[in-house]
């Protein structure tokens, strides 16, 4: 007799996720399969965690190393893994030191108390952020999001955080001369948000005013990290360099894991005792990170490049064909937002039913954050499916 694993999940864990109808057996590369041996193609790959897809075999390998060596070891002792990973994600970005959190909440976190550490040194208070978007579910970062559903009426924490409309530099200024706030906090391509890009003259501009107004340029790159826009991170499509940036997702491998690296110019706020956590920097994730760094610097950056050059054309090419359907095509790399104009909300289920999982945020986006590893073939599997579905329509 089969467990009844979705009535056990209502019994024993609180409702706070509205899940599809698939209880997972396993995964493998781009595929997910159910308790009964249904196959799913996955494109949001745990919401951008597994850059790497499922079960990718050397970080398998990987994992077994380093679990035989050992795993929790606590923040009073020299973590190899930890320290290799650090060295690696600064040599892949630019001169600083890291804090390593457990998850992108927990990054966001650790920005807002290093933003605080350095806000008291320069007589500055309160954080910038931009119009729907979303920094995390705990109480600080919550502070941050933008989104009424997110937001509710839970309480916050007491500092000033001033709401702007995303590429108005005008505006910014303004707020930096009447505040003068100690940062300025956004994603460079929002991804809870709708997927909206923020354009390489603003984030170019911001940085400009963020040095005449001696305030913090702090990019989350959380979502947009780990290889997702094509470049290791989001920024590096620009000629700025941020002085805090935020990670997590795919940084652990598929391992829960996060944090910030903080520019070196200002890398003397946090002191022993400032901040902690018991469990990050896990050493198995760590290693998976590393081992994930070297992958995609082995060419599937640029593999993935072509391929979000190929689903975008293919996207487009339905857009023109089925207009009443399909409005704006947005996003980087492979993290794509399609807004769709009609049926939004039978879109998921529509997609299961044919064996393909994606994502829809903000009410009408379908957004679609595939591994990395994700081929033409695929490709053209969901676009038939999506076809398909239209046509139903």
């Amino acid at each position: 007799m089969m467990t009844d694993w979705m009535t056990l999940d209502q019994k024993y864990i609180l409702p706070t996720y509205g899940r599809m109808p698939i209880v997972v057996k396993k995964a493998e590369g781009m595929y997910i399969i159910d308790e009964n041996d249904d196959k799913y193609l996955d494109l949001f790959s745990g919401l951008a965690v597994n850059v790497l897809g499922h079960c990718h075999p050397q970080l398998l390998e990987e994992m077994q190393y380093q679990s035989s060596q050992f795993g929790h070891i606590s923040n009073f002792f020299y973590n190899k893994p930890a320290i290799a990973l650090a060295e690696k994600l600064v040599k892949a970005t630019f001169e600083g030191k890291i804090y390593f959190a457990n998850s992108g909440a927990e990054s966001t976190e650790a920005a807002l108390k290093y933003i605080h550490k350095y806000s008291k040194d320069k007589n500055t208070k309160g954080v910038v952020v931009f119009k729907n978007s979303f920094h995390g579910r705990t109480l600080g970062a919550l502070k941050l999001t933008r989104m009424e559903k997110v937001q509710q009426d839970f309480p916050t924490p007491d500092f000033p955080v001033y709401e702007l409309e995303k590429e108005d530099l005008a505006q910014l200024e303004k707020v930096f001369q009447q505040h003068a706030p100690a940062a300025l906090l956004f994603e460079p391509v929002f991804g809870s948000g709708g997927v909206q890009v923020v354009s390489t003259e603003f984030i170019e501009g911001a940085r400009a005013l963020c040095d005449a107004y001696d305030v913090l340029l702090c990019m989350d790159e959380i979502q947009t990290g780990i290889g997702r826009t094509g470049k290791m991170f989001a920024y590096q499509h620009t000629s700025i360099t941020p002085d805090i940036l935020l990670f997590a997702k795919g940084v652990g491998g598929g391992l829960s894991l996060g944090g910030i690296l903080v520019a070196e110019k200002i890398a003397d706020y946090f002191k022993p005792g400032d901040h902690g956590t018991t469990f990050a920097p896990n050493s198995i994730a760590s290693a998976l990170g590393s081992k994930t760094i070297e992958i995609l610097q082995e060419g599937i950056l640029e593999k993935s490049e072509e391929m979000s050059q190929y689903l975008r054309g293919e996207l487009q090419r339905l857009k023109e064909d089925y207009p009443e359907i399909i409005g704006e095509i947005r996003g980087k790399g492979l993290m794509i937002g399609v807004v769709i104009l009609k049926n939004h909300e039978v879109l998921n289920n529509e997609f299961v039913k044919r064996g393909i999982l994606v994502n829809v945020t903000n009410v009408n986006i379908l957004r679609l954050l595939p591994s990395l590893i994700i081929n033409k073939e695929e490709i053209d599997t969901f676009i038939d499916s999506f076809t398909d579905i239209i046509k139903d329509w």
